[in-house]
């Protein structure tokens, strides 16, 4: 999931090629707290919500199906572009910097499904402390996606490079993004959910 583009490593990487390694560092911290408000919203009652109003599940499932669909064709399209196409960006304060990260997080419907809908499924009723479970599954999101990103963060600048001088290898880049966008967006919307136990 973290290795799948979407609005947050759109964001990172292109803020990153435009402005330098710091801004997208800064950006990450924004994206950081954007999951930490999904994951607090999941443990304090997202999940339960959703095991309440099945119809409120699949209306999100589908969604994130629609959405992630969306970027496969994006990619995928005559004349898409890659995610790590150098774009033109005006320079941002770090305050604002900061803020876009985290907007783009909490605005990003792939976040919202995982932590409403797919963490959920990984909650063991019997085993007790469901929100311990919930924060400590989200936490391990969190450090994953922390460091893949900052990995792309560093190097974006330097992968951008590499394929802008290569142009068959950033259409093969676009080619297996959208495919795998593609998958994943027919598994969400085919896969039955496993509810939750009350």
């Amino acid at each position: 999931m973290v290795l799948t583009p979407g609005p947050n490593m759109l964001y990172l990487v292109s803020r990153s090629i435009s402005q330098g390694a710091r801004a997208g560092l800064i950006s990450l911290g924004g994206v950081a707290v954007g999951f930490l408000a999904y994951l607090t919203a999941a443990a304090c009652g997202l999940a339960v919500l959703f095991a309440a109003v099945p119809a409120l599940y699949v209306t999100v499932k589908l969604a994130g199906a629609a959405y992630l669909a969306w970027l496969a064709w994006k990619a995928l399209r005559p004349g898409g572009t890659s995610v790590f196409a150098p774009v033109e960006l005006p320079r941002d304060s770090p305050r604002r910097l900061f803020l876009m990260g985290l907007t783009t997080n909490l605005l990003n419907p792939k976040a919202a499904i995982l932590y409403g809908s797919l963490i959920p499924q990984f909650l063991d009723v019997r085993a007790g402390h469901v929100v311990l479970q919930g924060f400590l599954l989200g936490g391990t999101q969190i450090a994953v996606s922390m460091s893949v990103n900052t990995v792309l963060v560093l190097s974006a600048g330097a992968i951008a490079a590499f394929l802008a001088r290569r142009p068959a290898w950033l259409r093969a880049q676009r080619w297996v993004t959208g495919t795998l966008l593609g998958f994943i967006a027919v598994r969400v919307a085919t896969e039955r959910a496993q509810p939750l136990a009350t």
